[in-house]
């Protein structure tokens, strides 16, 4: 037996009782006379204690040759700690070492195993390993487990069946690039990995199965960022014989099941809000709402007073930084130029100061006087103490430059908490959007998305105007899942693909087997799939995905621990009918 406890269970209760400990020494504190080692291990730390006194000579010369990061096991007597440690579980007992056994030396790791460490991420990367037994990496990786348990429970409650999909699909062209797997047994034929496994949820719902749910590992070729990784896990749902209206239901409880869980907040009923409402109101589909800071469009007050800027602007449209009037120009000048950089694109940016003494003053005043200000003011409903910010420009990317200020603001003001958590639903997605590159549609969602039932006749006269019966859930301004009704009628899913410019041969050859399973008698169908790996970051009050991974990539979508990916013998490319060209 290597332990009868783990690290972080004995306490006084345990007093005078042997016991056997292993783990990973943490510590080492020599005074010569007595040696205490800390032992850590999954489950806490737990301190040792060897000594002239009471130790043998050979038990106190083998402990003081352990170094950092040993693995060694332990047996001794539970005695009370003399000066107590209360920041650990354990703090209140030491164990008196009567035996020690080494299993395994360690070399110097190359950062310090602690909660605040020496060791910079792409280092720690390399030695995920290592990074792991860091309680701040540990402690993400449990909580992701006891979320993933919790959402199975709760689906399991409700009637869903976890069905596995196949990893080996068909590429098909919509969507981000795929990664693809060359077939041995196929010569010059190319399996994809899923991005989803939509279409087979739809089919299991053909089958019957009526209430799906899978939590499974998707695989995007795209760019990557804090939250974004090209191997990443969704909670994947699918329902038969349903609306909009009981999707969201469903898993509107399930996040408010998690969220009460973690703050003993009872959520009501989440806001929502469409899809044109979000963008005119936040600049994007994903708002944070956890603060004000709302737009307020300004074009009937600023046009015609001869400032060039606005009067050529398609929209002026502004956000009340409340209490903020007493920022100096130096604060001001900064978020200007934060504004111009080349990733937000502003040309620059006008500010209006309400005095707390009543008064306006702005960085505009050769062109609006008082009253014109006070005008512009009425129309942000500002007070004394507000500061007020203006861009202009084309609509859309105005909205967009505007909303990447409100949300820096956000943080810089420290309106952001993790703590805090604002859900909210967004709807009324437009179904398609038109692609100038390539001179057609492009499903907004993804082809098999029903459009809403009363602007089905709009996909004849003014497709561009159809609304998808569509859904996303926002958190602090982070979409963590998004769904939609599916079309089911093999008329309707024909009609879209000739919208995205499919021929027949081409949609038969791509999603032929769906379209024929639709033949069979397919019922109405509808679902959502939530980001995984982003839900657990902001459950947990953070945004960036990485450490919820137990063995993420690197930005460049490099695993620096394993050094993949990397090239492979001509034996197995020739096996495979594939060439590569050497690189200068």
């Amino acid at each position: 037996m290597f332990r009868t406890h783990t690290n972080g269970e004995l306490t006084l209760k345990n007093l005078n009782e042997k016991v056997t400990l292993s783990g990973w020494v943490q510590t080492i504190r020599d005074k010569g006379f007595v040696l205490w080692i800390d032992l850590r291990d999954r489950y806490g730390i737990t301190q040792l204690v060897f000594d002239e006194e009471r130790s043998s000579k050979e038990l106190l010369e083998n402990a003081k040759k352990l170094g950092r990061e040993f693995v060694i096991q332990v047996t001794g007597t539970v005695i009370e700690r003399s000066s107590k440690n209360p920041k650990i579980s354990t703090g209140e007992i030491e164990i008196l070492v009567s035996e020690l056994r080494l299993l395994n030396e360690s070399l110097l790791p190359p950062f310090t195993i602690e909660d605040q460490t020496d060791g910079g991420e792409e280092l720690r990367m390399k030695y995920r390993y290592l990074d792991i037994r860091r309680n701040p990496v540990k402690d993400k990786l449990i909580f992701r487990h006891q979320m993933a348990q919790k959402i199975r429970n709760y689906l399991s409650d409700k009637g869903f069946i976890e069905v596995e999909t196949p990893v080996l699909i068909k590429s098909t062209p919509e969507g981000a690039r795929d990664f693809v797997v060359p077939s041995r047994m196929n010569p010059g034929q190319f399996y994809a990995l899923p991005q989803s496994p939509q279409t087979f949820k739809q089919l299991l719902m053909v089958g019957g199965m009526d209430r799906y749910f899978q939590i499974v590992k998707c695989f995007r070729d795209e760019d990557l960022r804090a939250d974004r990784q090209p191997e990443f896990t969704q909670i994947d749902c699918e329902m038969a014989f349903v609306e909009q209206e009981d999707v969201l239901e469903i898993f509107e409880g399930l996040v408010s099941k998690l969220l009460k869980d973690l703050t003993g907040q009872t959520f009501e009923r989440f806001p929502r809000i469409t899809f044109d409402e979000a963008m005119k109101t936040y600049g994007n589909d994903k708002p944070d709402i956890r603060f004000g800071m709302k737009f307020v469009e300004l074009n009937e007050v600023v046009k015609g007073k001869d400032f060039k800027i606005f009067d050529e602007a398609e929209l002026v449209v502004g956000i009340n930084v409340e209490g903020c009037a007493d920022y100096t120009r130096k604060q001001i000048d900064a978020w200007t130029e934060w504004v111009k950089r080349p990733q937000i694109g502003a040309t620059g940016m006008v500010w209006i100061k309400y005095q707390n003494d009543g008064t306006l003053t702005s960085s505009v005043n050769k062109f609006y006087n008082e009253d014109d200000l006070k005008r512009i003011a009425e129309r942000f409903g500002a007070q004394p103490g507000d500061l007020l910010l203006i861009l202009s420009g084309e609509t859309t990317k105005v909205r967009t430059q505007l909303s990447a200020l409100r949300m820096e603001l956000g943080n810089q003001l420290g309106l952001r908490k993790g703590d805090e958590f604002a859900p909210l639903w967004v709807v009324d997605f437009p179904l398609l959007e038109w692609d100038e590159e390539s001179g057609r549609y492009h499903a907004m969602h993804h082809p098999f998305t029903s459009p809403k039932p009363e602007d089905i006749e709009l996909l004849t006269s003014n497709p561009g105007k159809a609304r998808a019966n569509a859904y996303d859930m926002v958190l602090n301004g982070n979409e963590i899942g998004g769904g939609s009704v599916r079309i089911f009628d093999k008329e309707l899913q024909s009609k879209m693909f000739d919208l995205l410019g499919f021929s027949k041969e081409e949609a038969e050859a791509q999603f032929g087997f769906l379209l024929q399973a639709f033949r069979y008698g397919a019922p109405p169908h509808a679902g959502l799939a939530f980001g995984f790996d982003r839900l657990v970051a902001i459950l947990d009050g953070n945004e960036v995905i990485r450490d919820y991974i137990a063995f993420p990539k690197n930005n460049s979508g490099r695993d620096v621990m394993i050094d993949a990916p990397s090239p492979i013998a001509k034996e197995q490319l020739d096996e495979l009918y594939l060439k590569t060209e050497a690189k200068d």
